[in-house]
């Protein structure tokens, strides 16, 4: 089973004014880039402890701009090229639909029985013209299981959650409500999880 060392994108500002991005394209901030290249000196540790060079193991990204900012400043740190790597559109992040650009308070007024509902139940519950993260762990079940090698991937927090149920980490009630942290490496073993962050 390849192993996964996972990052997520750093900080954006709608991330700092809690707004949902989906798939909107928000660039990162100053602290964004900052976590981003920390992630890359926390990675550049892992590779080496793994006995792997960081020219020769796989990079892929979500297509979106935050995660390819993130990506080159983590592929700076390593000090490699910033073009080596590949995009995968199953690495985008959970669609929220007419939610996106929304706070949780926000929603909660607008739509207060869907957001209930979807309070209650994150995984099978979508926002309206969104995706379920049902679906988000069906395209990342197919993206793990295409994998031929140990990888590193940046992608978006929902995107980790849905791959810590697909390999069996955490029960979808668990996964739904944890926060993603920026600025570390999640390293997905064996259907073991471990999060570095120093």
């Amino acid at each position: 089973m390849p192993t996964v060392y996972y990052i997520r994108h750093g900080q954006t500002e709608w991330n700092a004014l809690g707004r949902l991005q989906g798939v909107q394209d928000i660039p990162l901030n100053e602290i964004g880039r900052e976590q981003a290249a920390h992630a890359g000196e926390v990675l550049t540790g892992l590779l080496k402890s793994d006995g792997h060079s960081a020219s020769s193991i796989d990079f892929v990204s979500s297509p979106l701009g935050r995660t390819r900012q993130t990506m080159d400043l983590v592929r700076t740190a390593l000090g490699i090229s910033l073009t080596g790597y590949a995009t995968d559109d199953r690495l985008r992040e959970i669609g929220y639909g007419r939610w996106e650009g929304s706070t949780l308070a926000q929603m909660q007024a607008k739509y207060p029985d869907l957001f209930a509902r979807r309070q209650a139940d994150k995984w099978t519950v979508a926002p309206p013209e969104g995706e379920t993260y049902v679906s988000v762990q069906a395209r990342m079940t197919e993206w793990y299981e295409d994998l031929k090698a140990d990888t590193v991937a940046v992608a978006h927090g929902g995107t980790a959650r849905a791959l810590m149920v697909a390999l069996g980490c955490l029960p979808p009630d668990k996964a739904a409500d944890l926060s993603i942290e920026q600025g570390g490496v999640y390293v997905f073993k064996d259907r073991q999880l471990s999060g570095y962050y120093s």
